[in-house]
């Protein structure tokens, strides 16, 4: 068995690193949809509870939960522990930063934005940006969009640039100019 689980754990690897990260969470067992980015390794003992829509980048650090481990506290007249499984849905077109923390059950709708180190405790409607321990609503996604294609620069702008330092430097400056 123990060579089993490190044999598994080899060809993770060799995936993630030659294949990348939507690759290895398919490998552990989570479902995901099209045209995602995923920087993440950490998918916890339930990964098959685990559901990605499109175009979703999760970012390094996030931890999606699937589980209550506190519930082995809680011992039944045999001493059996109770359990808790939920599984968390995230929908299409979001956006999860750094080391965000995902608890069990919840459900993320198309649209949404979560900000780096966000605890998600409930249910993030679509068209919504949120953030913080707990995440709470801080704006609309409509919003950002707009404040995006107003202030920012598109990579059409910045496609005769060909090193990447050198596009960095560009974006800054035209969006100074905005």
């Amino acid at each position: 068995m123990l060579l089993f689980k490190l044999f598994k754990k080899v060809i993770g690897l060799y995936i993630l690193h030659f294949r990348g990260g939507v690759a290895y969470a398919h490998h552990c067992g989570v479902q995901t949809g099209t045209g995602c980015r995923i920087y993440s390794t950490a998918w916890g003992s339930e990964p098959f509870l685990i559901s990605i829509g499109d175009r979703v980048t999760i970012t390094s650090g996030v931890k999606i939960l699937t589980h209550d481990g506190s519930t082995w506290l809680i011992h039944n007249e045999m001493g059996k522990r109770y359990q808790h499984y939920s599984p968390v849905t995230i929908g299409s077109d979001v956006f999860i930063g750094v080391n965000a923390i995902l608890l069990p059950g919840v459900n993320i709708g198309d649209k949404v934005i979560i900000g780096s180190g966000s605890v998600v405790t409930k249910d993030v409607p679509s068209g919504t940006i949120v953030a913080g321990n707990p995440a709470r609503f801080i704006g609309s996604f409509i919003d950002y969009e707009n404040k995006v294609i107003n202030s920012f620069v598109n990579d059409s702008e910045l496609e005769h640039c060909l090193p990447y330092e050198e596009k960095v430097f560009l974006a800054i400056d035209i969006s100074r100019g905005r």
